[in-house]
C-alpha cells in the first residue's frame, strides 16, 4: 500500500484535540485511532505494538542483522489535527496527473485551491494530489506522517534484503495543542535518537524552533446601568482592545516571516465585568522571547496606571524551547538526513520552523529529535492538500535513515 492510500483511509478519525480538557488524550476519537493504529501494526508484524493508557502508541521493528548492537533509531508522529477549521466528515479526493491550474475543490460556494495563491502547487504539475472537498482539513498534519511511517514499516517487513537495526515507532495524541510530548515516556520508547515526520514539502530536515511562551491575560471591569456610567464604568472588553493596542502591531504573524517572531492573538472574549485575551509567544531568539514577556508586562503595567491597580492580570508560562541547542551536538542527525534525502531523489532544505514540533519538547528530555518532511501542504486550513510522489520520496527517506543507522555503533 502506497502511503498516500493510507493518509486517505485515516482521514475517517475526526481525531481534533481539544485544549480545555484535562484528559489525555483530550478527546476521545484519539484514542479510537491509537487503538486502529496497533491492529494495523499488528498486522504488519511489529508484535509489541500497544496503545498506553494516556493514547501514546509505541512499537519495535527488530533489527534484521545477526547480533546487532548499533543506534537505535525511532520516528514518531502525531495522530491528532487543531479543530481551528472543520475536521469532522473529511471527503478526500485524488487529483491524478495535475495540470497546473486551478482545483475545483467544491461548487456552492466555489471553492478553489489555485496555484496564484498556493504556489507550492506549480511545481507539482504531472503529480497525484489528495485534496479535500474544501469544506474540511484534510489532516496530512500529520496522518501523512504516521502513513509514512507505517509504509516505511511494511516495507522493511517485507524486504529483508534492506538491512536495517531495531526502530522505534511512536504516535503521541495533542500535539497540536502543545501536549504531545507530556506524558511521552523517553525511556519506555528506547531509542537513542529520533526524528518527528511531521514537516511539510518533500526534501526539508527542520532543526530550529521557536521558543515558545503563552500568554494569558484577564481584565477586571466595572458594570453600572449605562445612563449613569459616566466616571463609574470600566468596561473590560475595551480595556482589553487598549492592552491588545499596546502590543507591537508590527509583531504579528500575518506580518512576519523567517526568524522573525511573533504575538498571536489566538482568542478574546468579553463583557463589561470581565474580558480575557490569550496568546502565543514565539521567537527563535530566546533573549527576544524574554523580550515580548516585558512587553506584555509594561502593557499590563500601563492599563493599571490608566485604571487602577488590578484591572489587568497577566499569566506567562513557557511552552517549548528552540530544539537546536539539543541538534547541534548530535549533527550526525542531519547529515544523515540530507544523505538520505539526496540519495531518494531529493534536494534538502533547513528553514527556522515558525511553530513547533514533539521534538521541540523531547529534544530536552534526552531524545534528541529534527524534524522530517511528509509531502503535506497547506496544513490547518481547507486548502491542505498531499503529494502522492512526495509521500512515496518521504518514505524512501527513512528508509534510508533506518539503512544508515544500521551500521551507526552505541
Amino acid at each position: 500500500m502506497r502511503a498516500y492510500e493510507r493518509l486517505i483511509q485515516y482521514t475517517a478519525y475526526p481525531t481534533a484535540s481539544d485544549e480545555t480538557s484535562a484528559t489525555c488524550p483530550s478527546t476521545p476519537a484519539q484514542f479510537d485511532f491509537a487503538r486502529a493504529l496497533v491492529e494495523e501494526m499488528k498486522g504488519l508484524g511489529i508484535v509489541d505494538a500497544n496503545v498506553d493508557a494516556n493514547g501514546y502508541v509505541f512499537g519495535t521493528i527488530p533489527a534484521n542483522i545477526p547480533n546487532w548492537n548499533g543506534t537505535v533509531i525511532g520516528f514518531i508522529a502525531h495522530m491528532d489535527v487543531v479543530d481551528a477549521v472543520p475536521f469532522t466528515q473529511i471527503h478526500p479526493r485524488v487529483v491524478e496527473n495535475y495540470d497546473g491550474g486551478d482545483i475545483l475543490l467544491h461548487r456552492s460556494p466555489d471553492v478553489v485551491l489555485s496555484p496564484e495563491e498556493y504556489p507550492s502547487l506549480k511545481n507539482k504539475v504531472g503529480k497525484t494530489l489528495v485534496v479535500t472537498d474544501g469544506l474540511t482539513l484534510l489532516g496530512a498534519d500529520d496522518k501523512a506522517g504516521i502513513a509514512e511511517i507505517l509504509t516505511m514499516a511494511e516495507r522493511l517487513q517485507a524486504d529483508p534484503s534492506i538491512r536495517h537495526g531495531d526502530i522505534k515507532i511512536g504516535f503521541t495524541p495533542d500535539e497540536e495543542i502543545g501536549r504531545g510530548a507530556d506524558l511521552f515516556d523517553v525511556p519506555r520508547f528506547g531509542a537513542d535518537f529520533a526524528y518527528t515526520v511531521d514537516g511539510g514539502g518533500f526534501g526539508e530536515v527542520e532543526y530550529e524552533t521557536f521558543n515558545a511562551a503563552a500568554l494569558n491575560v484577564t481584565v477586571h471591569g466595572l458594570s453600572t446601568h449605562p445612563g449613569g456610567a459616566k466616571g463609574v464604568m470600566k468596561n473590560a472588553s475595551l480595556i482589553a482592545m487598549e492592552y491588545a493596542a499596546l502590543l507591537p502591531e508590527e509583531e504579528r504573524p500575518e506580518k512576519t516571516e523567517g526568524y522573525e517572531g511573533f504575538f498571536h492573538l489566538t482568542s478574546m472574549s468579553g463583557q463589561v465585568e470581565l474580558a480575557q485575551l490569550s496568546y502565543i509567544l514565539r521567537d527563535h531568539d530566546a533573549g527576544i522571547l524574554e523580550r515580548r514577556k516585558e512587553d506584555a508586562r509594561r502593557a499590563a503595567e500601563e492599563i493599571n496606571r490608566r485604571y487602577g491597580e488590578g484591572t489587568v492580570e497577566i499569566e506567562i508560562s513557557d511552552s517549548y524551547r528552540n530544539m537546536a541547542e539539543m541538534i547541534r551536538p548530535h549533527w550526525h542527525l542531519i547529515d544523515t538526513a540530507y544523505e538520505a534525502v539526496r540519495e531518494a531523489g531529493g534536494e534538502p532544505v533547513s528553514v527556522p520552523v515558525r511553530g513547533g514540533t514533539d521534538g521541540s519538547r523531547l529534544s530536552y528530555m534526552g531524545l534528541p529529535c529534527p524534524n522530517l518532511s511528509t509531502g503535506g501542504y497547506n496544513g490547518h486550513g481547507r486548502m491542505e492538500y498531499a503529494c502522492a510522489e512526495e509521500m512515496d520520496g518521504c518514505v524512501e527517506v527513512l528508509i534510508k535513515i533506518a539503512e544508515k543507522y544500521a551500521e551507526r555503533k552505541q
